[in-house]
């Protein structure tokens, strides 16, 4: 294996208390895979920030090493699928909660996890699109899929907009041709917003109350909905006939008080968008889209780059809302 040790931010538990820390390892302890990878990048999303702090128990086994996406280059690799130097990237397949993840230097996977960075994208720019990027391409693909096309009538809702899906999703729907609603509850995004292609803003009040009726006036041509609860049934309230909403999170949790009003009497199509685990071609086609479609002026503008040590205070503010857009982790810095 190249090199004896690598650096890594490890997360322990004690008797219930999970701490992490940036430490340096035996490559002999990286668990199972076919391929190694010097991983030059990683982020931070939400689940992220519930691992570092041991919320939701969505790790089991400790020690542990969290960071559910990577961009980096092969250094070992016993698939023909893959060869030294290859530039890869991966998103999902439980990687940072049941095997290590990419808040190391080192990682070794199975080969059928990654897939080739594309061109037109280099290691930071993907882990800038990460997984929260990636999944906005799956919900604008699911939604395109039925029906859904630049310049029609009405705009396209994003809500949580200024989260990390929210904000690639409203960058990359604004770039495609589309009107885009952009809801928030911060009123200090909403320039920001704006900048990424908003045309209008949507105070996330308005759709935070359990909505007056299963069915309101007919407004959205879709919605790409980050928050669920009573924003998701607000949404399907008020989406134009046949049209859809890509559901994508639940933070506001998974209870939809709604009826099947919006399904029978307008034909809304629900589609729920798990990006853990989507097939490789479907992956392939999500990652090409996004280095010919997402414009990197934006993707720049909702960027932050952080090191690797700064991880544990980033993600107790990630779970309190306090960050927006997309934080990239160099893990060699």
């Amino acid at each position: 294996m190249a090199g004896d040790t690598f650096t890594a931010l490890l997360i322990e538990d004690s008797n219930g208390a999970v701490s992490a820390a940036v430490r340096t390892l035996e490559a002999s302890t990286l668990p199972p895979g076919d391929v190694i990878v010097e991983v030059a990048y990683s982020d931070l999303n939400y689940k992220d920030g519930m691992v570092v702090k041991g919320l939701g128990r969505l790790v089991r086994t400790y020690p542990h090493i969290p960071g559910i996406d990577f961009s980096g280059t092969v250094i070992e690799s016993a698939s023909p699928k893959f060869k030294r130097g290859d530039n890869v990237i991966l998103t999902g397949w439980r990687v940072g909660e049941v095997h290590w993840g990419g808040y190391a230097t080192r990682a070794r996977v199975k080969s059928e996890w990654l897939v080739p960075l594309p061109d037109g994208l280099d290691l930071k720019d993907a882990m800038a699109i990460g997984t929260a990027g990636f999944t906005a391409m799956l919900a604008t693909m699911a939604l395109e899929a039925h029906g859904l096309k630049p310049g029609g009538d009405g705009e396209v809702l994003v809500t949580g907009a200024s989260g990390g899906v929210g904000s690639v999703a409203v960058a990359l729907l604004a770039a495609l041709g589309y009107r885009v609603a952009a809801s928030t509850g911060r009123a200090e995004t909403q320039d920001y917003l704006r900048e990424l292609g908003a045309h209008v803003i949507v105070d996330r009040a308005e759709l935070a109350a359990a909505p007056k009726g299963p069915l309101a006036a007919e407004r959205w041509a879709g919605v790409i909905d980050n928050v669920g609860g009573p924003t998701l049934a607000h949404a399907l309230a008020a989406i134009r006939h046949r049209q859809s909403c890509a559901a994508v999170g639940l933070a506001s949790g998974p209870e939809l008080a709604t009826t099947v009003l919006p399904f029978l009497l307008r034909g809304v199509n629900l589609l729920g968008i798990d990006s853990a685990a989507s097939p490789y071609d479907e992956r392939m086609i999500a990652w090409r889209r996004l280095a010919r479609e997402l414009p990197r002026d934006k993707l720049k503008r909702l960027t932050d780059v952080q090191p690797l040590a700064n991880v544990p205070d980033l993600a107790g503010k990630i779970l309190q809302g306090k960050l927006r857009g997309r934080t990239v982790i160099d893990v060699n810095a």
